[in-house]
Formats: structure tokens, C-alpha cells, sequence
């Protein structure tokens, strides 16, 4: 669903950017988004967004910051835990590709 206002929004800015319909249609698009806007079903949705975005803000703040710490960590070798040090992998013998037979050119007369 929210692929396909994605998509119509990016038709209707295309639309008004690419147009040449002159001011009245401009205004038309315009006051149907305004419209659409000011919908009170869409103003519940934004409302419950916020809502949400407000309760999430400090978890996400607070994971990111975290991932930064230990970003910064790794980079500048101040890290506590020092990563496990990487043990090669074994060696595998070449893979021997079959002898292909020798071909002869041959002789021009």
C-alpha cells in the first residue's frame, strides 16, 4: 500500500513539474492535495504516526548511538572486547584442470 502512494505522489509531482497545463490545473492539483490532507480520516493517521514515532524516538535514538560507540571502537582499537583473531583457512590444493590433448596443427600441402 504504501508503495502505491508513493508511486501515485511521484505521478502527481511529475504531473505538476512536467505540465504545462498552466496555472488553473496547478491550482486544481493543488487544492485536491490540500483537500486530501486535510481529510480528517488522513489527520488521524498522521496523528497516529506521530504518536508512534514519538514512543520509538528514544529506543532508535538510543540503538544508534550504541551502534556508533561500538563503530568507533573497532575503528580506533579502544574497544574492550578485542575480536577473536581470524584463523586462516586451510589451504586447499590447486584444482588441476584435465591435460587437454595436445592438438596437432594440421600440415598444409
Amino acid at each position: 500500500m504504501r508503495g502505491k502512494i508513493l508511486f501515485a505522489a511521484g505521478l502527481a509531482v511529475g504531473y505538476v513539474l512536467g505540465t504545462r497545463a498552466g496555472r488553473e490545473r496547478y491550482e486544481q492539483l493543488k487544492n485536491a492535495a490540500k483537500g486530501f490532507w486535510n481529510d480528517p480520516r488522513v489527520q488521524h493517521r498522521v496523528d497516529q504516526v506521530e504518536d508512534f514515532v514519538k514512543e520509538k524516538a528514544p529506543e532508535v535514538a538510543e540503538f544508534v548511538s550504541d551502534g556508533a560507540k561500538k563503530v568507533v571502537d573497532q575503528v580506533t582499537g579502544r574497544g574492550a572486547k578485542k575480536p577473536a583473531a581470524a584463523k586462516p583457512a586451510p589451504a586447499k590444493p590447486a584444482a588441476r584442470k584435465p591435460a587437454a590433448a595436445a592438438k596437432k596443427p594440421a600440415a598444409s600441402s
